[in-house]
């Protein structure tokens, strides 16, 4: 049933309609105002929009974000005393944040309900009710330049900013980061053109939402988390596979090799599947031989080129030991980004230089201090088990872990043994404390402490870390304390990030404690 022209069909729109004014003195409702929401509506509202916010906090929590529309005239329709529904009356269009899908339990119950007769209604050829488009899935419908999707369960933002760095080394091909790293770049439409490169990480909150792909779908790998909004590990896993079922015919996956889940996708479609692995590349792929990363044959995309991509003597770009990314996991995301700049047609010394100078990304792996022979590393976004282990193998021991916070109900059993083997102690915090003190004695650490605040658990950890470097002599190297969580942050912050901005805070403190105690 053709829709009348109350209606917007997101099919047909395009950055130059608007910017010939499709969009002028239309009504379109955004759902949330957090991060996204905020873009979405400064865009519209740029783009001369009709813009009504709906969120159901009341507008007392929701300053900042009322703030930051920097005086654009919207309509608020905001508190839980608001009808979900009456927000979009009328409207042409309803854009939403990702995490806001009638398809999620975790959307908030009223909100949800009233969606699912909003798509049904569309379904059924309702004239009246208007298309639902997420934030991420109008980006990827109105940008003009080739775009790099990176996901995976874990390593996507270091991955992420990695591939911006490489690709930012060719100045012909300005590079934009963004997407699930933090930084919604539905506002950056209005200046992109064809020669832009665009990395955008995507997370499985996005990627249900996406009815168009990238041009490049780059996976880290695919384990399990977030559970509690997919169900199952096989909703989640299907989740995942969404950006290699989209990917541009014309463009690349660049594929995982060691992650079979990830691996699977290479015999998808037509696309070009590029593979990458810590050991010799497979024809076409990238790898590691004696120490160096190598390419073996890797294609440039068509819009590159099209051809092998240039490479030093026999296949070479860069020694492992250059990278300033500690962890054998991170020689995988490096080689992934690589590959990436191979695809585009970035010079390997150019890559080199910027693979090399890249040193890593906050609440990653995160260097934060070493006071005297002891170093504090955050890795907040730790809140997986397979991040936490790749994280306890990136340092030599000792090792002090601090974990702990709300459980995300994903099986953790691989876990405790390794902390078991690397670390030794561990001070544990939040909801989750003290199961994964039972699990962690369990498994043969000796030493497990419990703590009431993160600020109390550094203190105590720094001691434990004390005391293992006096037990293993002067020859020892640093000892390490490392925030790598194994869990969701939300009993004790609003996120990883502000739990790991609370880390480097207490670290700092610590640090001005001893050098009081010092004078």
């Amino acid at each position: 049933m053709t829709l009348p022209r109350t209606t917007i069909d997101p099919d047909a729109l395009t950055m130059a309609g608007i910017r010939a004014g499709v969009l002028r003195d239309r009504p379109v409702t955004v759902l949330g105002f957090a991060r996204s929401g905020i873009a979405l509506a400064r865009f519209l509202a740029d783009s001369g929009a009709r813009v009504t916010i709906y969120d159901g906090r009341p507008a007392g929590e929701l300053s900042a974000a009322i703030e930051a529309l920097e005086g654009r005239e919207v309509a608020l329709a905001l508190g839980p005393d608001v009808d979900p529904a009456a927000a979009w009356a009328g409207a042409a269009l309803v854009t939403t944040s990702p995490s806001i899908n009638p398809d999620f339990p975790t959307t908030e119950p009223r909100l949800r309900s009233a969606l699912g007769a909003l798509v049904r209604a569309r379904a059924d050829g309702d004239a009246a009710a208007p298309a639902l488009v997420s934030e991420p899935d109008l980006f990827l419908r109105l940008c003009v330049a080739p775009t790099v999707g990176v996901t995976g369960t874990k390593g996507k933002t270091t991955t992420a900013s990695l591939t911006a760095a490489i690709l930012a080394a060719d100045p012909s091909h300005p590079a934009i980061l963004g997407g699930n790293i933090g930084i919604p770049i539905v506002g950056r439409l209005p200046e992109l053109k064809p020669s832009h490169r665009v990395v955008f990480e995507l997370s499985e909150l996005q990627l249900p939402t996406l009815s168009r792909g990238t041009t490049v779908a780059l996976y880290t790998n695919v384990t399990s988390d977030h559970l509690d909004r997919h169900g199952s590990l096989s909703a989640y896993r299907r989740v995942k596979r969404r950006l290699a079922e989209l990917v541009d015919p014309d463009g690349a996956l660049v594929l995982n090799a060691e992650d079979p889940v990830v691996a699977s996708y290479a015999g998808l479609g037509a696309t070009t599947a590029v593979l990458y692995r810590r050991e010799r590349p497979m024809p076409g792929g990238i790898g590691v031989v004696d120490g160096w990363i190598v390419a073996a044959g890797v294609p440039r995309l068509p819009i590159a080129g099209g051809g092998a991509a240039a490479t030093g003597p026999a296949g070479r770009i860069m020694p492992v030991g250059e990278l300033a990314i500690p962890g054998r996991h991170n020689i995988s995301n490096a080689l992934a980004a690589i590959t990436v700049g191979l695809l585009f047609g970035v010079a390997p010394d150019a890559i080199r230089e910027a693979a090399a100078g890249f040193t890593g990304v906050a609440h990653r792996l995160e260097p934060v201090a070493l006071i005297d022979g002891v170093r504090f590393v955050n890795d907040s976004q730790g809140t997986q088990p397979d991040a936490v282990i790749a994280a306890l193998r990136a340092f030599e021991p000792p090792v002090v872990l601090i974990a702990g916070g709300r459980d995300k109900g994903v099986d953790l059993s691989d876990l405790p043994p390794v902390v078991a083997a690397r670390a030794v102690a561990a001070v544990v915090i939040g909801e989750s404390g003290p199961a994964l003190a039972g699990m962690f004695r369990d498994a043969g650490l000796a030493h497990v402490e419990g703590a009431g605040s993160l600020e109390a658990a550094v203190v105590r950890a720094d001691a434990l870390a004390r005391e293992a470097l006096v037990t293993a002599g002067s020859a020892s190297g640093p000892a390490t304390v490392l925030l790598s969580p194994a869990a969701a942050s939300f009993d004790l912050f609003a996120d990883y990030a502000a739990r790991g901005e609370a880390f480097k805070s207490a670290v700092a403190a610590l640090a001005a404690s001893r050098r009081g105690r010092d004078r």
